[in-house]
């Protein structure tokens, strides 16, 4: 079974198991600091298995942040935390990306020092907040000569997980977070070089991982996208073949060879498959998806060429040796919420 075996991957080289573990929030960094109970945390999904572990959301600036007890990328302090977290997991033959992240309009000023988040629009998301149980804060709509600064935030924080030891970084560019704000025309209400048409859309995000790659081997970068997830309904990209036609190719050709297409806790057969499939026509390189496959159905989609990795999120939660489990056939521990207070 490929899923569970070794490989050796484009990019990523040698994997003990294509088994992911997904980026999920936990809230357990009140400094903004990794600790000893996140070591544990993500050791124990390595032991269990993992072949690729996807950090929690990572915040590249103060100013980026739109949750409570997060960890950031900003400082040389803040990187350094994350030793006690990558050596233990690489010592057991797991890779471990750290996961870039600006909010953007899904924040609040309670989390970016009192100032107005930024974002591709003006416009405030809709909704409570709940992170602080009040709306979302009414966004700032970034100006252009003030990109490049957001561009050089990631850049900084690519540096410095590089430093810290991580095997990668993924620059998160979907879930309705900042990126993902100049991709979505429902979003997006320019009138510049930055909306509008579907080449202009994608110019933030192409121009923010041509600044990381610049700086930062590409061998190094995965870039996740979210063109479909289930948000009360299926919520697509407007123009989402024209989308997917023109942002993969423009990757392709800035250098970018791992892709996670995401659609977080939703249907995957819904969502992200019909979106790998019309990928694979631009994306012959490393591609990662998921959420909540058998491991029959995942190793279907490995054997369709549609996944090189698959992705699992709560599973891991609810089960540290999710793969050792998996692999010898035993049962899984259903998660449940009262899981998410605990991190074990």
């Amino acid at each position: 079974m490929k899923l569970l075996e070794p490989s050796i991957l484009e990019t990523l080289g040698y994997m003990k198991s294509r088994v992911v573990m997904s980026a999920m929030t936990r809230n357990f960094s009140p400094d903004h600091k990794a600790n000893g109970d996140m070591a544990k945390y993500y050791e124990a999904r390595a032991k269990g298995g993992a072949g690729l572990i996807l950090t929690e959301g990572t915040i590249i600036h103060p100013s980026a942040d739109g949750y409570v007890d997060v960890p950031y990328m900003y400082t040389q302090e803040q990187a350094k935390s994350w030793t006690s977290v990558i050596d233990p997991v690489q010592a057991v033959g797991t890779k471990i990306f750290s996961q870039l992240w600006h909010c953007g309009r899904i924040s609040h000023p309670d989390f970016t020092g009192g100032l107005p988040p930024v974002s591709s629009t003006g416009r405030a998301a809709e909704g409570v907040n709940r992170q602080n149980g009040k709306p979302f804060g009414e966004p700032r709509a970034l100006l252009e000569n003030e990109m490049p600064e957001i561009y050089q935030q990631f850049v900084n924080a690519a540096k410095l997980a590089l430093d810290a030891g991580f095997d990668g970084v993924q620059l998160h560019m979907g879930h309705g977070y900042l990126v993902d704000q100049f991709f979505d025309a429902r979003v997006n209400n320019r009138t510049d070089r930055y909306g509008g048409s579907v080449k202009n859309r994608c110019r933030f995000g192409l121009e923010l991982l041509e600044s990381v790659l610049s700086e930062v081997p590409a061998e190094k970068i995965m870039v996740r996208i979210s063109p479909s997830r289930f948000m009360g309904d299926i919520y697509n990209w407007p123009e989402l073949e024209e989308m997917v036609g023109y942002l993969l190719p423009e990757f392709n050709n800035l250098g970018l060879r791992m892709l996670d297409i995401s659609c977080a806790n939703a249907n995957y057969f819904e969502t992200s498959q019909p979106v790998i499939v019309l990928a694979r026509k631009y994306w012959p390189h490393l591609l990662l998806g998921g959420a909540s496959l058998s491991i029959e159905q995942a190793e279907e989609e490995i054997r369709q060429n549609h996944l090189d990795l698959v992705t699992w999120g709560r599973a891991f939660i609810a089960n540290p040796d999710f793969v050792k489990k998996l692999r010898d056939d035993l049962p899984l521990m259903q998660f449940e919420y009262d899981m998410l207070e605990q991190l074990t």
